[in-house]
């Protein structure tokens, strides 16, 4: 069923983005002339809940969508880094606080037929303020707690449009019962 790529011209290479144009022969032989694929490193994000029970959000710009969104820490894993790690830092690094525990909750793949990476969702609780933000040069993030309750009800009215995230949330609370 796996297709075997014959050719790839890359399009773009950036650490964030790399581009590329393979040409593909299926296993019935059907040639595909291109197929474009773009190349991200794996991500992660997490349903972070605080020692009293908050839940940290962050307020984002994200440009190619024009708006500022409800999103959940997280980002991307560096090579050769496990993603436990990875969400780890990504808490710290965005909202200042550690997490007494950080369990995996699902995976996804974003949109397979154009993306080549996945994005592992965790549950962190048990978050302590220990830290400030270290963000890097592109990034202005607003830190909220909100109560989980609320969450839920942002969640179920579709209020939380990054669809990896939403998904993450889902996991989540099934984890913890909540749904």
């Amino acid at each position: 069923m796996k297709w075997k790529t014959l050719a790839s011209e890359y399009i773009s290479k950036h650490k964030y983005f790399t581009a590329r144009k393979d040409k593909c022969v299926t296993p019935d032989g059907k040639i595909i002339e291109e197929y474009f694929v773009v190349e991200l490193p794996k991500t992660a994000c997490a349903l972070a809940i605080t020692e009293d029970g908050k839940v940290l959000m962050i307020k984002q710009y994200r440009h190619p969508v024009e708006e500022v969104l409800l999103e959940l820490p997280g980002g991307f894993i560096d090579e050769n880094e496990l993603p436990e790690i990875a969400v780890a830092r990504e808490l710290m690094e965005e909202t200042g606080y550690e997490f007494s525990s950080i369990e995996k909750v699902g995976i996804a793949a974003a949109n397979p037929g154009v993306l080549n990476n996945y994005t592992v969702f965790f549950l962190a609780r048990g978050g302590k303020k220990t830290g400030i933000q270290q963000l890097d040069h592109n990034e202005d993030i607003e830190v909220v707690t909100i109560p989980l309750d609320e969450l839920k009800k942002l969640f179920l009215e579709n209020k939380i449009v990054q669809s990896l995230h939403a998904n993450c949330i889902f996991y989540a609370l099934r984890k913890m019962g909540e749904i």
